[in-house]
């Protein structure tokens, strides 16, 4: 099985357009207000009418509330659902499209608990961030995800065009998740830098 590329963050139509002619899976769309990459509904909206069909549309949310996330699914036609901070089990249920329960590990136990304990298609992985929502670039052992059943392991954090392919490797996840390592600045992609990680995911 040939992994998923998601490249999170993404914050203008132009960037969007470069990461699917790359080969990009998915597309993350951050709608937490604290986020460097955050968007708005309006620019949100405008940057999934350039995608294709394919290319499965990621919304991101940190401590948001279920009104607030409702807006936004009805607003924009979002494939999947991002929790990235301190919700609930029950913040995960009931909604029309698959969810992805993000979880900073500092701890096998840490993955072992979010499998166990969250209602959601798929675990994504990521390094701790000095207590902060999201990965901030920051890797982890990879050994600390090995709980999560491939189908549905997402690995973030620190993964770039040099180490997405080892991670790839030792891990065999459903997707791989970039936003920082294939920037110029926060929220800006380099298309050169989002070609070659794609690259490197998928020939590993």
């Amino acid at each position: 099985m040939t992994v998923r590329v998601k490249i999170c963050g993404v914050t203008r139509s132009t960037d969007a357009t470069d990461a699917a002619a790359a080969g990009a899976d998915l597309i993350g769309l951050n709608f937490w207000s604290g986020s460097r990459r955050a968007v708005t509904i309006e620019r949100a909206r405008s940057i999934v009418a350039v995608l294709p069909p394919g290319v499965l549309r990621v919304g991101v949310f940190v401590n948001a509330t279920r009104a607030m996330v409702a807006e936004a699914l009805e607003a924009v036609p979002l494939d999947l659902l991002q929790f990235s901070g301190d919700e609930s089990p029950d913040d995960l249920k009931g909604w029309p499209c698959q969810v992805i329960r993000a979880v900073r590990l500092s701890s096998a136990d840490d993955a072992r608990r979010a499998v166990a304990e969250f209602p959601c298609d798929f675990v994504l992985c990521e390094g701790l961030a000095g207590g902060g929502y999201g990965g901030a670039g920051v890797g982890f052992d990879w050994r600390l995800a090995e709980p999560v059943p491939r189908e549905r392991l997402i690995v973030a954090g620190g993964l770039n065009g040099a180490n997405v392919g080892e991670a790839v490797r030792r891990l065999g996840p459903w997707a791989v998740d970039v936003a920082s390592g294939v920037e110029t600045a926060p929220g800006i992609k380099n298309v050169v830098l989002m070609r070659e990680f794609i690259e490197n995911a998928k020939a590993a």
